[in-house]
């Protein structure tokens, strides 16, 4: 039983820092596109009237900042 508790204190010790860090720290946006059919017309929808829209989630990364690199000489 000991040696299943280390086990997990050792897996959660490397798993902890990788998620917490900032790579993982992405926002989260809707885009949607309008749906077109085969002739290049926008598809309606049939209870609003609208054209339909074709909606994904995308993660946004943040630019990480840094210093520019010199030029040698």
């Amino acid at each position: 039983m000991r040696n299943i508790f280390w086990s997990f204190c050792v897996v959660l010790g490397f798993w902890f820092p990788a998620y917490n860090n900032h790579v993982f720290a992405a926002e989260m946006k809707e885009v949607c596109h309008d749906k077109v059919d085969k002739a290049g017309k926008p598809v309606m929808d049939k209870k609003t009237g609208k054209p339909a829209q074709d909606c994904k989630k995308i993660k946004i990364h943040k630019k990480l900042e840094g210093t520019e690199v010199p030029v040698k000489k």
